[in-house]
């Protein structure tokens, strides 16, 4: 913790969280990086984001929709509010020495660093990891691309769109080609961004926990590629035991059955029927039995095996009534199961209210913003949400002003 960073915590709140007394220079742009820097910001970290005068972040101008004044002269999108909460905005030019020189005194005093241009861009600025750990040691620098710092393809830039295809996730991602509308597909939400970002927070923590000891910062290099590929998981893990490429099966489950949406009388609902047990009382609940007693469906395996003539089977019985139906007497008997709901449902979902997962936070110019929450639920040190996303720069003059201040500190003979 530097001390700098404890007296300027920014949040304003007097119960202790568990990030207090840790700064951030936020440096990234969009989602990955400004993600990981807000979950830091929801337990107490003193976050600078560090914008571009006159435009700040892209993502401010990604809409509609977009929050304005009554006024009509400031406006943010939605976009940019979903992953900003809790941060302080100073606008610096980096082709400006003056402002890079500002930023070295800043990181001089933080603990952690976080950006996301390109490979070796900020080198040529002086403010890569080499030249900012030495001025201090202990700083962490998470450094986000789209492929690296390394390898073949470290130059490039990447999106997380692009990453889906690049890296496999859209070749299972949809349905198979020779079903209607098949072919690969990206997911509904930029999963690896967000992903991306929650690694580099769990990495950024990791290093802090590690400083206690060595006493030394570190550069952690985060690209969307590694996170994407290692996100295939089960399914790089399948391949590599029996050398078969995974291929696209829509919602169904490729090595659990019965694992697919159905159809009700008013709507899809999800089934994930993990073992025996489960699919007996299935069977029961629908009045298929026999589907029960058959040898052909007696394990998860011979089911695999034989999904397209169960399915039927299945698919035809839940026909005949209502989600809210099949939910009840399925939920009833621990047969896993959920509706496949908007998002608009998912908002309204009395579960969603109970956990609080929609933040509200007032803002002066933009009145309230609203935005998804916290996911962690800490007992004693929850997340607050109390500080909207700031207009651009609005902290500007208080952060370099603290700069000067602390330089006359170090050398009163400069006034």
């Amino acid at each position: 913790m530097t001390q700098e960073g404890a007296k300027m915590s920014g949040g304003g709140a007097s119960k202790p969280m568990p990030m207090d007394g840790i700064r951030v220079l936020d440096l990234s742009r969009v989602l990955a990086g400004p993600w990981c820097t807000q979950m830091l910001a929801d337990f107490g970290a003193d976050v600078i984001k560090i914008e571009r005068p006159g435009q700040g972040d892209d993502s401010r101008a990604w809409g509609p929709p977009f929050y304005e004044s009554a006024d009509g002269h400031e406006r943010v999108s939605a976009y940019f509010c979903a992953a900003n909460r809790g941060k302080r905005s100073v606008c610096l030019d980096l082709e400006s020495e003056a402002d890079r020189q500002a930023l070295r005194e800043l990181a001089l005093r933080s603990d952690v660093l976080v950006e996301n241009f390109k490979a070796g861009s900020l080198a040529r600025h002086g403010l890569d990891y080499a030249t900012l750990s030495a001025l201090n040691p202990r700083l962490v620098y998470c450094s986000i691309t789209g492929y690296g710092q390394t390898g073949p393809y470290a130059a490039r830039p990447g999106y997380d769109s692009i990453i889906q295809a690049v890296g496999g996730m859209m070749s299972v991602t949809g349905l198979p080609d020779d079903a209607a509308g098949g072919g690969p597909q990206k997911t509904g939400i930029p999963i690896i961004d967000l992903m991306t970002g929650v690694y580099a927070c769990c990495g950024v923590l990791m290093a802090l926990r590690e400083r206690e000891a060595s006493g030394q910062g570190q550069h952690l290099d985060l690209s969307l590629m590694d996170v994407q590929v290692s996100a295939l998981s089960t399914l790089a893990a399948n391949f590599l035991a029996c050398g078969q490429a995974p291929q696209r099966n829509g919602n169904e489950h490729p090595t659990v059955v019965p694992g697919d949406a159905v159809q009700c009388l008013d709507g899809p609902l999800m089934l994930m029927v993990g073992n025996d047990r489960q699919f007996q009382r299935l069977c029961r609940h629908l009045d298929r039995e026999s589907l029960a007693r058959d040898p052909r469906y007696a394990t998860n395996e011979l089911r695999v095996q034989g999904k397209n003539a169960l399915m039927a089977q299945l698919r035809e019985a839940f026909r005949g009534q209502t989600r809210q139906y099949w939910l009840e007497r399925l939920l009833a008997e621990d047969i896993p199961c959920g509706p496949i709901q908007t998002v608009a449902e998912v908002l309204a979902d009395p579960h969603v209210r109970h956990r609080a997962l929609v933040a509200a936070a007032p803002d002066p110019v933009f009145g309230e913003i609203r935005a998804m929450g916290s996911a962690l639920r800490m007992s004693r040190t929850p997340a607050r949400h109390g500080r909207a996303p700031t207009v651009l720069g609005e902290h500007t003059e208080a952060v370099l002003s603290s700069l000067a201040s602390s330089r006359l500190q170090s050398n009163p003979q400069a006034k």
